[in-house]
C-alpha cells in the first residue's frame, strides 16, 4: 500500500476545510488571549490562507462571562470538541456538551446556561484543551494595575510553587524551568510592594492539616481525612458528595490561609490598615478565582485574597511593561513572609501535598526528628497512588488521586464503605497544581510527544531536594508566626483565621 500525504489535492482539500471553519470564526486575532498562541491561527500561516472565499452567514453567541473563573465565547469555537472530551471524559463532569444539529450546532451547558449555574467545578482543564480563544480565564489584571498604580495602598504578591516552574515557558524557556528569582525580579519591577511565598503558607498549611489529622487519627474520627487545597475539587464534592464533606479537612487553601496572616499578623507587625492592604495571588489554578471570593474566605468582614490572577496572566503584566524576562537577575522574597521548605515546594504537585504532611506527622507522632523525608509511593503521574506507611509503629493507609473522574472512584470507596483509608489527597486537575488551568497552554502536538507534567514536577522536586529545610514544622518563619501570634496548630486565632467550613452546593441554578 502506498499513502500520499502531500498531493495537490489533498492540499487543497485542507484549504477548503480551513476556510469553511474560518467563514464562521470571529476574527479578532489582534485582540485575541490566544494570539500568538492559537492552533487555528498557525493553520491559516501554514496553508497560507490570506483571505476567506466562502462568505456568508455567521452565527453569533452571547458571550458567558458571569462565572468567577471562565469566560466562553463560542464565537470562537471551530467545534473540534476537545473541551467536551476534557470535561466529559478526564473530569467525568460533562458540565458542557454539543448542542443542536447541522450549521446551528455549538458547544453548551444544560439549559444553554452560563457555566456558573451548572455543575462546572471551574478546573480549567477545558481552557488547557481549546485550541482557539472559546474559552479563557477571566482576567482581572487591570484591577491589579489600578491598585499598584495608587499610592494609598500597599499591594502585596504571593506566589503559588507551580507558577515559578511554568512561567518561564511563556518567555521560550524550557518546560519545567524552575524562575524563582526572575519571577520575583519582575513581580517587584512590577511595581509591588512586597513579594511574598506562597509556599510559606503550605508550611502553615502543613501544621495545621498535620494536627487535624493526628487528632482524628487518635480519635479514629471522620476518618478518612481528605484534603481541601484544591478548590475545584472541594466544589465537586459539595455537588456532588456533600454527605462526605464531614471528611474533608477544615484547613484553608494555602494562600487563603496566607492572605489571612498578612492581614492580621504581618499588618499588625508593620502597623499598615489592613483596609488598605490589597493581597495578589499568582496562582496555577483558575478556580482559585471562584475560592477566593466565596463568604466562606473572610475575616472580620475583609476577604483573605482580594484578587487571583493566572500563571500566563502574569506573564502578560510582565511583557506589557516590557521588561525583558530573560535577562533579568535573581532576586529574593521579601522578609519576614518569604522563607519556606522544601515540603512546601511540591505542593504543587500531585501526591506532594501528602508527602509534606506525612513528614510532619510522623516527626510530631514519635517526638523525634526522624531522616525519613522522601515518601516515593505517592509520587508519579499515575492519576491514583495508594500506599501504607508505618509511623511510631502505626500502619496508616493512605491514597493520593488527581483527576475529577479519579476522585470520584475513591469517594464512591468511601460511600459504599469499601475504602480503608486513613489520610486521602486529591487534586482536581490530573497531575496536581502543575497542570492547573491557569498554566502555559501547550499545543495538541506539545501535549502528544512531551511529558509536560513531569517536566514541572521534577522541577518541583529538584527545589524539594535542595533545601536546606524539608519539614514545614522546622520552618523558622512559621515557628517565629505561632511564637508570636497563633500560639499552635490548632489554636482559637489559628482556627478563626486558618480554617474554614463547606456546605452543600446545588448542581444546577435553573
Amino acid at each position: 500500500m502506498v499513502v500520499k500525504t502531500n498531493t495537490k489535492e489533498l492540499q487543497e482539500s485542507r484549504r477548503v476545510v480551513l476556510d469553511l471553519i474560518l467563514s464562521n470564526h470571529k476574527i479578532e486575532c489582534l485582540t485575541c488571549v490566544r494570539s500568538g498562541n492559537c492552533e487555528l491561527q498557525e493553520l491559516a500561516k501554514k496553508f497560507n490562507i490570506t483571505n476567506i472565499e466562502f462568505e456568508g452567514e455567521m452565527q453569533t453567541h452571547k458571550i458567558d462571562e458571569l462565572s468567577p473563573s471562565i469566560v466562553r465565547d463560542t464565537n470562537k469555537c471551530i467545534l473540534c470538541r476537545r473541551c467536551v472530551a476534557a470535561c466529559k471524559n478526564v473530569q467525568n463532569i460533562g458540565a458542557i456538551s454539543t448542542i443542536n444539529r447541522g450549521f446551528e450546532s455549538c458547544i453548551s451547558t444544560t439549559g444553554e446556561n452560563s457555566l456558573n449555574d451548572v455543575n462546572c467545578t471551574f478546573c480549567g482543564q477545558c481552557i488547557e484543551a481549546c485550541p482557539t480563544g472559546a474559552l479563557h480565564e477571566k482576567q482581572t489584571t487591570d484591577e491589579v494595575w489600578e491598585k499598584i498604580n495608587d499610592p494609598e495602598w500597599t499591594v502585596i504578591a504571593q506566589t503559588a510553587p507551580a507558577v515559578r516552574v511554568a512561567l518561564g515557558e511563556e518567555f521560550g524557556m524550557p518546560i519545567g524551568t524552575s524562575v524563582t528569582g526572575k519571577m520575583v525580579n519582575a513581580l517587584k519591577r512590577l511595581g509591588f510592594n512586597k513579594v511574598f511565598d506562597t509556599n510559606t503558607g503550605a508550611d502553615i498549611t502543613i501544621m495545621e492539616e498535620a494536627n487535624e489529622f493526628i487528632e482524628r487519627f487518635t480519635q479514629n474520627e471522620n476518618l478518612p481525612m481528605i484534603t481541601s487545597c484544591s478548590p475545584g475539587w472541594i466544589k465537586y464534592i459539595e455537588m456532588n458528595y456533600p454527605e462526605l464533606l464531614p471528611h474533608l479537612s477544615t484547613c484553608k487553601s494555602p494562600h487563603q490561609m496566607f492572605g489571612a496572616l498578612i492581614k492580621t499578623y504581618y499588618a499588625e507587625k508593620e502597623d499598615i490598615n489592613t483596609e488598605k492592604i490589597y493581597v495578589v495571588s499568582v496562582m496555577p489554578c483558575i478556580a482559585k478565582k471562584f475560592e477566593r471570593q466565596r463568604e466562606e474566605m473572610k475575616n472580620e468582614g475583609l476577604y483573605d485574597v482580594d484578587n487571583v490572577i493566572t500563571t500566563r496572566e502574569l506573564a502578560r503584566m510582565i511583557k506589557q511593561a516590557n521588561i525583558d524576562f530573560l535577562s533579568l537577575e535573581d532576586e529574593e522574597f521579601d522578609s519576614p513572609m518569604g522563607e519556606a521548605t522544601g515540603a512546601a515546594a511540591i505542593f504543587g504537585t500531585t501526591g506532594g501535598v501528602m508527602e509534606a504532611a506525612l513528614r510532619t506527622a510522623q516527626d510530631t507522632l514519635t517526638g523525634e526528628d526522624l531522616p525519613k523525608i522522601d515518601f516515593e509511593a505517592v509520587r508519579g503521574g499515575e492519576g491514583i497512588k495508594k500506599a501504607t506507611v508505618n509511623i511510631a509503629g502505626k500502619e496508616i493507609k493512605v491514597v493520593a488521586a488527581s483527576g475529577l473522574a479519579n476522585a470520584k472512584k475513591i469517594l464512591e470507596e468511601i460511600k459504599t464503605g469499601k475504602a480503608d483509608y486513613q489520610f486521602v489527597e486529591i487534586m482536581a486537575c490530573p497531575g496536581g497544581c502543575v497542570m492547573g488551568g491557569g498554566q502555559p497552554i501547550k499545543s495538541s502536538k506539545t501535549r502528544a510527544t512531551v511529558d509536560v507534567r513531569k517536566l514541572r514536577a521534577d522541577a518541583l522536586y529538584t527545589i524539594d531536594e535542595k533545601s536546606t529545610i524539608r519539614k514545614s514544622h522546622e520552618n523558622p518563619t512559621v515557628k517565629k508566626i505561632y511564637e508570636e501570634y497563633l500560639e499552635k496548630p490548632g489554636s482559637y486565632r489559628a482556627e478563626k483565621l486558618l480554617h474554614t467550613s463547606y456546605k452543600k452546593r446545588e448542581k444546577y441554578k435553573i
